[in-house]
């Protein structure tokens, strides 16, 4: 990378249709790169609606072991000794040092079952899903659909009625404090957090470890991404084989992959990071404002 660089790249990436092929899930395109980052020592962040089941099982499949968050910016999970110290503000859970930045999943299925009856019928829920039927509507095996039930902060819900309706339901729902995400075929019901906040938290500490300032790479392409987009140093915009690319409103700079999935991810990330030619873009980005 560049002699001029004076922060440190920090890579938080979206999982499905992102890193994860939109239809099988694979990341086989991406491997290249991935390692090449690896050796390099710049961080791979998955920032997911993931749950934390899934995501520990496919951080050992991916070969990372970094920190990780869930559940569209809700909790971050450290594994425990990854920073000298215990960050503060996080408890101890099993493996980790958690930070949880929203109410647990359990408030919000209250209030869907009590204050927003009216719309019951127009969507399943996660909470009232088995395995089979999870299984029915995604391209999930039974053993990846039982780790997606196990939710911590959010709800998500399969939507049945139509635009309308979802636009009031939303309404209503965020009149009730929640935040309402659109991701993949699923509205998640949560609370205020997102995934910028839990990635500006984590680039804290790591810009307090290294004593060097960091700076963001952050790659998405629905919806539930337009918040760690807009907040990051650069933004990767993925191609999505089923919607165009959403809005974003940022005046750093952003690329647009030509690829869809890991194919687009690897091929960004290896103009922006991995070619010469190109580390000017990322000189330019880091040293804004500096």
């Amino acid at each position: 990378m560049g002699k001029g660089m004076t922060k440190q790249p920090i890579i938080y990436t979206d999982m499905d249709g992102t890193l994860l092929d939109h239809y099988d899930y694979s990341f086989t395109e991406a491997i290249p790169v991935m390692e090449a980052l690896a050796e390099r020592k710049i961080p791979i962040i998955a920032n997911t609606s993931k749950t934390f089941a899934e995501m520990e099982s496919i951080q050992q499949t991916l070969g990372f072991n970094a920190p990780f968050i869930c559940e569209n910016g809700a909790a971050v999970y450290i594994p425990k000794g990854y920073f000298t110290t215990q960050p503060q503000d996080t408890e101890e859970r099993g493996y980790y040092w958690v930070k949880s930045f929203c109410q647990p999943r359990s408030h919000w299925i209250e209030v869907l079952t009590t204050q927003v009856t009216e719309f019951k019928k127009y969507y399943v829920g996660f909470s009232a899903m088995t395995v089979e039927s999870l299984c029915s509507v995604t391209e999930l095996t039974p053993a990846k659909a039982k780790l997606a039930l196990m939710r911590e902060h959010t709800e998500p819900l399969l939507w049945l009625g139509s635009e309308n309706i979802k636009q009031q339901f939303i309404e209503k729902m965020q009149q009730l404090g929640a935040e309402m995400l659109e991701g993949g075929r699923f509205l998640h019901v949560g609370g205020q957090s997102d995934k910028a906040q839990a990635m500006n938290w984590l680039t804290m500490l790591y810009a307090f470890e290294r004593a060097q300032t960091m700076y963001t790479i952050a790659l998405g392409d629905s919806g539930n991404d337009i918040a760690m987009l807009n907040a990051a140093d650069v933004a990767v915009q993925i191609k999505s084989p089923v919607h165009d690319f959403p809005l974003l409103h940022t005046k750093k700079p952003v690329l647009k992959s030509p690829y869809p999935g890991p194919r687009g991810w690897a091929h960004c990330l290896s103009e922006l990071l991995l070619t010469p030619s190109l580390v000017e873009i990322c000189d330019r980005a880091a040293n804004q404002g500096a």
